[in-house]
């Protein structure tokens, strides 16, 4: 797969198609999954229900805000510098193991699926950060043989011109 060398507005509003599907099913699954449950059922599954929906509804909505904030900055309703100081993706709230093994495996899938989105708009927010740069150390190493060739240069056009 090709790496974007900087983010567009094809791209975001893929994403945010994309998060917007996973952002319903989400709330879908957890909303239903919730409202279905007896009252006998098991307090810790009740629990990691919770704790995972809470996880995943948050990780969706950051991703959202994150996309939101891009659309915005290609609309002109936020200058880059306000998008750089307001817009960094909050660090994601993993979920854990002993949650994930009582819930049903289609659950336990749609909670990777956002958290692999998350992973994604993570990447880009880096990336965009760093302004796409894939090897910064590879950059600076062709910058200083550039300069070196060009001292190499000046150095021969002054022996030439004795």
């Amino acid at each position: 797969m090709a790496r974007p060398s900087s983010l567009s507005r094809p791209i975001i509003e893929s994403l945010y198609s994309e998060a917007l599907v996973l952002a319903d099913e989400v709330r879908a699954v957890f909303a239903i999954g919730m409202g279905e449950m007896t009252r006998d059922a098991d307090d810790m599954l009740r629990l990691a229900l919770s704790s995972e929906g809470l996880k995943a509804t948050t990780r969706m909505m950051h991703v959202l805000a994150w996309l939101l904030n891009q659309r915005a900055y290609f609309e002109g309703e936020m200058s880059e510098g306000q998008l750089r100081k307001h817009s960094k993706l909050p660090h994601d709230r993993p979920s854990t193991p002993e949650d994930l093994e009582l819930l049903e495996e289609p659950t336990c899938d749609l909670i990777e699926d956002t958290i692999r989105l998350h992973r994604r708009i993570a990447r880009l927010d880096r990336a965009w950060r760093d302004g796409f740069e894939t090897a910064p150390g590879v950059r600076q190493m062709h910058e200083r043989i550039g300069q070196a060739l060009m001292a190499q240069e000046v150095q021969k056009g002054r022996q030439n011109s004795l």
